[in-house]
């Protein structure tokens, strides 16, 4: 419902509506009384992009991370952030907890805001869900969107991705390359797009070099606090010369139940994990990671959002999808 097709099922100017909303002394008490109940029969939100155009207000953009402890997203809002200010505009960031519930709250707080944009990761929660309603109506309030990392097919916008299957089967190639053949894959991304897309890559890697993909050496941890009995009777069950862990959290704590178990690392195992995080680089020994380049990732998609705010609404582009590569950061975990 806009503005213009409820003054028409009200039979009064787009003007005097607008006032009547805004509760101004120049409308009758019944006519706003009457505007108002059918604005809340229908559920009527002013579109805030238009106002705050009108108005002029400072450049502002909405930012919702799945979770601001995950040393990735850090570097992405750090790249957002700087980018966004350097091109004169603000940003105001929310956490969705990675669930779905607060992530639609943080969408419309956003949207009412009257932010000029959105950029934003999904959620656990909405990928579980698979429920995109609430962004796409973003669409009919003028808002554009750029999700990045974690996206959805479903939502027509831009998006800037890392190529997750080439990053793990990159990675499960350098274990192939110094000499291990029994690399188990350790994940606590298994609802996610991103670690399906890894394990997916580490799959065809072991097909490729004629290496038989073992079930048992898949572990999919739903549950931290299962983290370290799931890791520990993976290595005192089955022969395990080698762990891809899809995520920091995982790479670190499979170091340490390794070594907790009297593993040599790398002489009898050898470990990469994703995120090249702080985390990594101080442990003993330092482990080799997956850079994901969250800072650049961060630049780029602001990047793109604000091209498309600036944009002549007669000069539109296609929507594109930006591809970042990973790069193996080479440390003492690995030979």
């Amino acid at each position: 419902m806009t503005l213009r097709e409820l003054s028409k099922e009200l039979g009064l100017s787009v003007s005097t509506v607008s006032k009547a909303l805004n509760d101004s002394h120049e409308i009758s008490g019944e006519t706003k009384e009457r505007v108002q109940h059918l604005a809340r029969e229908y559920r009527y939100r002013p579109n805030m992009n238009a106002v705050n155009l009108r108005r002029g207000r400072q450049k502002n953009l909405g930012v919702i991370l799945p979770n601001v402890l995950n040393f990735f997203f850090a570097l992405v809002l750090t790249g957002i952030e700087e980018t966004a200010n350097a091109l004169g505009y603000n940003i105001i960031c929310c956490m969705s907890d990675e669930s779905y519930d607060k992530e639609v709250a943080a969408v419309q707080m956003l949207r009412d805001g009257g932010v000029s944009g959105m950029l934003l990761s999904l959620s656990e929660g909405t990928e579980k869900k698979g429920e995109t309603a609430h962004l796409e109506a973003l669409q009919g309030f003028g808002i554009p969107v750029v999700l990045f990392d974690r996206v959805s097919e479903a939502i027509s916008c831009d998006k800037v991705i890392i190529d997750d299957f080439k990053a793990a089967y990159q990675a499960t190639e350098h274990f192939i390359k110094t000499g291990c053949k029994h690399i188990a894959l350790v994940t606590l991304l298994d609802s996610l797009g991103v670690g399906r897309l890894r394990a997916e890559g580490y799959r065809k890697c072991l097909e490729d070099n004629n290496i038989v993909v073992d079930e048992d050496l898949i572990v999919k941890v739903v549950d931290k606090d299962l983290f370290e009995p799931m890791a520990s009777n993976l290595l005192q069950s089955k022969r395990v010369d080698a762990v891809l862990a899809l995520e920091e959290f995982a790479a670190v704590h499979m170091m340490m139940v390794a070594r907790n178990l009297g593993f040599e690392v790398p002489k009898d195992i050898s470990i990469i994990g994703f995120t090249n995080g702080m985390l990594p680089k101080y442990m003993t020994p330092t482990i080799t990671s997956v850079s994901q380049h969250g800072k650049f990732i961060g630049e780029k998609a602001t990047r793109l959002l604000i091209d498309r705010i600036e944009m002549d609404g007669n000069h539109q582009i296609p929507f594109q999808t930006e591809v970042v590569k990973s790069t193996i950061v080479q440390r003492e975990s690995t030979l």
